[in-house]
């Protein structure tokens, strides 16, 4: 995955998470759960044919977003995160879902920037905020539903669940009283 996150001082942080393949496998294992077919457009087997059960997913391959430019994204992610450190990166990574008694062997490359060595903070903050704004004054397209940045849904989706609390799928929730029986903690309610 790939997160950058950009202050806005009192406004919703600018935030961008996502995964460098066209869907994300923490969606795979949803759609498992749910007993639903994935998009054709998510996964390929070692043929390259489409794989729509989530329930073989170990047989393929997630497909990287934007083609050959977004394989080249992750793969230099994936240095940066593994390599770089000492992880692991490509086949000497541990599928966690496959061997869920095995500790990860994955990395992390975080690099974090301070505005205020390029300048002034404040002035940066407006900066970003200016961009944020002129964005969502933007004139979407013919039938389209708005512009957003990338943060606002999550802002949104935060005091949301800070209010209502966190949904659960029905089968995430029994795997989850079941590890706490199983460790001996306190079942969710």
């Amino acid at each position: 995955p790939i997160a950058i996150a950009v202050p806005s001082g009192d406004k919703p942080i600018v935030l961008l998470d996502i995964a460098t393949t066209v869907a994300a496998y923490g969606k795979v294992k949803l759609a498992a759960q749910r007993g639903e077919l994935m998009p054709d457009t998510w996964m390929i087997d070692r043929s390259g044919k489409p794989i729509t059960d989530p329930k073989r997913a170990s047989e393929g391959s997630l497909l990287p977003i934007g083609e050959y430019k977004g394989y080249g994204l992750a793969l230099m992610i994936g240095l940066l995160a593994g390599s770089l450190n000492g992880a692991a990166v490509g086949k000497e990574t541990i599928d966690f879902n496959a061997q869920q008694g095995s500790a990860t062997n994955t990395g992390q490359a975080v690099i974090a920037l301070d505005p205020s060595a390029f300048g002034d903070r404040d002035a940066f903050i407006e900066r970003v905020n200016q961009v944020v704004r002129d964005i969502q004054q933007s004139t979407p397209i013919p039938g389209g539903s708005g512009i957003r940045v990338p943060g606002e849904g999550a802002a949104r989706t935060s005091e949301q669940r800070q209010r209502e609390g966190i949904p659960l799928p029905l089968e995430l929730f029994k795997t989850l009283n079941a590890l706490a029986i199983e460790h001996g903690v306190p079942l969710l309610l």
